[in-house]
């Protein structure tokens, strides 16, 4: 558990824990600190703000849409898969997406076993652009982590060996959804051109 240090009166605390007379302290830092605090905590409190806009935006798109199913007799909870929602007089529109985190069981090292052999009986001419492709698809990054979008370029290939078909199924028996990321986006219809632009929630973005 970490100790609160007591800041005695006429000090303030440096970012090394140090106690500084606030006599020594030149106004221009001062001044730093306060505007840097203030904006800061603001900061806190407009994230925790969109926080909240989220999660209630998400329950009010999940209520509509299990308002919607159940015109049909269908249950459903409303909170899953994709939806585009866009108001009666078409000015504005919002997308509900729910992003699957796909990661890779032990699996994938049976199929990159089985797209190497592969490499090695094919001809010389015609794998040495398809094994360049392999190798980049199962590069690690800094975290020893596969890139899914790589690995799954391959099953794009349309190889008919029997052995790389093998292969892909065990690419895809080897997928497996770690998690599932709500995402949640807002657009205005441009009066003059009818395109619908997005509403910014990025401060770096507006």
């Amino acid at each position: 558990m970490t100790e609160t240090t007591t800041i005695p009166p006429g000090y303030w605390q440096d970012a090394n824990g140090n106690l500084v007379p606030e006599s020594k302290i030149k106004d221009i830092d001062k001044l730093r600190h306060q505007v840097v605090t203030d904006l800061c905590r603001m900061a806190q409190d407009s994230s925790a703000s969109l926080a909240k806009f989220k999660l209630d935006a998400m329950q009010e798109v999940a209520a509509l849409v299990a308002t919607s199913l159940e015109q049909y007799g269908v249950k459903s909870g409303g909170n899953k898969g994709n939806v585009t929602l866009v108001s009666f007089d078409g000015k504005f529109k919002l997308v509900r997406q729910m992003q699957d985190r796909i990661v890779f069981g032990e699996q994938l090292m049976a199929a990159k076993a089985l797209i190497d052999e592969c490499v090695q009986t094919w001809s010389q001419g015609a794998s040495d652009n398809i094994r360049v492709l392999v190798n980049h698809a199962f590069q690690t990054d800094k975290e020893g982590k596969i890139n899914t979008g790589r690995v799954l370029s391959l099953r794009r290939l349309d190889i008919k060996d029997e052995a790389w078909q093998q292969a892909m199924q065990a690419i895809a028996d080897s997928m497996q959804t770690a998690s599932t990321k709500p995402y949640i986006r807002f657009y205005q219809r441009h009066e003059a051109t009818g395109e619908y632009l997005p509403i910014s929630l990025d401060v770096a973005a507006v």
